[in-house]
């Protein structure tokens, strides 16, 4: 029996030690927050991560992620632990099922997939349809229906927007809508109503914008658009205390709550974190100490970010473009080949092949950096083949009369005489990666992107410029180092295009 007391007692230390071990290992573990790049993303996603820094856990931040796809597949790749998803877009865009399917049925199918749905945050942000409020009175338009007796309305929708079935497409089908709409950054579609150059735009509910603008939002009489309840989707391996902290946050917004903190952040011009933080305080929920966001050290840190994506898609561009280039020239169905792939590759929307590399290489840097890669290819690739082509046969004829081996004439003839040209491919891939890595921050590679999608999300002109000021002048900078590497290693009567006297 003592024996007995003994094995027991020895039981119990070996699990409570095991039960802390887990305990400890869920505290050091990284949780990384998600948001799309629309305003309430971003609180949601602020508050998720401030809640849990003051639980203990360490938090990485990956904003601005490129719509709902690129979150969820995030997500189901481990890239990202947690963001803030609407229950009309689980079941329209993410599962595709019946509007009316219920949460239960919504969280067996997520199940199968890896993931969980958390209890609703408590409020409703369904899209809508708005337009300004003078304009509803000079026209009479009250309701959604109405817009029918008026296709001369110029409408612009987010891109989103216009390709969802629960958007745009179903839409135009339930209501009979023959108008033809632009597409346009949800960020910019406000100040584009505001300024005249659209009329009608998409909404959500809860945006802070339809005070600020004046906007009226249309009734939507035949009920067309989905509840969107906001609720945690999480991976089902994010820790036990993690989770139950999050559920703190059960129905702690109603509808009006949600469009206060919003517009905290669009009218009052707060930063995401100041209105997380406050919230929290406010609910009883905690504090996290506020670090200054000064704006020297994040250009900073987004400058050398961006050069790294920058230099290692280059060098990447260099080892493959240009030794492929060579091997091709002689040929002119390879050369032609290769040209037309890589040419190909060039008109991919940036945003389209960032995307396509998250199935395959995740979020963050590394499908960054390969996206930027295969984009530097084709300057590369057809400045080298079109220079080594189009010198002068003569001088071929001549290296080879001098008895030079194929090697010999690429190294002393060809690619000496190729080189302006050559280094011309190379500075116009540079400048092309400089200018599609600011997209990079669409799949959380950070870098100067991350200020301008932010910027776009608020519609703040300042916060756009500290991204796209500096990417201009990283591009001023790479077109004057290329000059100053002309002027050191190419003859100057080669640069002047004219042998001398």
């Amino acid at each position: 029996m003592k024996n007995f007391g003994k094995i027991f007692t020895l039981w119990m230390i070996l699990l409570m030690g095991a039960f802390d071990a887990q305990a400890l290992e869920d505290q050091n573990r990284v949780i990384t927050i998600g948001s799309k790049t629309f305003n309430e993303s971003y609180i949601l996603a602020e508050i998720i991560s401030q809640l849990l820094e003051i639980k203990g856990y360490r938090v990485e931040r990956k904003f601005g992620l490129g719509g709902t796809l690129v979150c969820y597949q995030a997500l189901m790749m481990g890239e990202i632990d947690i963001y803030a998803e609407y229950s009309g877009t689980l079941s329209n865009v993410i599962l595709k099922i019946d509007q009316g399917t219920d949460l239960a049925t919504m969280q067996g199918l997520l199940a199968e997939k890896g993931l969980r749905l958390l209890p609703s945050l408590g409020f409703n942000n369904t899209y809508a349809v708005a337009l300004k409020q003078s304009l509803a009175r000079d026209l009479g338009i009250g309701k959604i229906s109405d817009l029918k007796n008026h296709p001369g309305l110029k409408m612009g929708y987010s891109l989103e927007f216009l390709n969802r079935e629960d958007g745009w497409l179903g839409l135009k089908r339930i209501y009979g809508l023959s108008t033809v709409p632009v597409g346009i950054e949800h960020g910019l579609a406000y100040q584009a109503i505001d300024e005249g150059d659209i009329q009608i735009t998409d909404a959500y509910s809860t945006d802070g914008d339809l005070e600020r603008y004046g906007l009226m939002v249309l009734a939507d009489d035949r009920n067309f658009f989905p509840a969107y309840i906001a609720m945690p989707l999480v991976r089902q391996d994010l820790p036990l205390g993690a989770q139950n902290a999050l559920r703190q946050l059960t129905g702690r917004f109603d509808d009006h709550r949600m469009r206060q903190l919003n517009a905290q952040v669009v009218v009052g011009k707060l930063t995401f974190a100041q209105v997380a933080a406050e919230f929290l305080k406010v609910e009883g929920l905690g504090e996290v100490a506020q670090q200054d966001n000064f704006l020297w050290p994040n250009l900073v840190k987004n400058t050398l970010t961006h050069l790294k994506l920058t230099f290692l898609a280059l060098a990447l561009g260099c080892l493959v473009g240009l030794p492929l280039a060579v091997v091709a020239f002689r040929s002119k169905t390879l050369s032609r080949v290769l040209i037309y792939i890589t040419g190909l590759l060039q008109t991919v929307p940036s945003i389209a092949l960032l995307a396509l590399m998250i199935p395959l290489f995740g979020i963050g840097q590394l499908p960054a950096i390969i996206a930027l890669f295969l984009y530097s290819l084709l300057p590369i690739l057809r400045n080298t083949v079109t220079a080594l082509i189009a010198i002068d046969p003569l001088l071929k004829r001549i290296a080879e009369a001098m008895g030079m081996t194929r090697f010999q004439q690429l190294r002393f003839v060809l690619i000496p005489l190729a080189f302006p040209n050559i280094l011309a491919g190379i500075k116009t891939a540079a400048i092309i990666s400089i200018g599609t890595a600011t997209l990079a921050a669409f799949i959380g590679a950070g870098g100067l992107g991350e200020p301008i999608v932010t910027g776009l999300a608020l519609n703040d002109t300042n916060l756009i410029l500290q991204g796209a000021i500096p990417a201009a002048g990283l591009a001023i900078l790479v077109e004057i180092m290329f000059e100053g590497v002309e002027k050191m290693v190419v003859k100057k009567h080669m640069l002047l295009g004219h042998l001398p006297a």
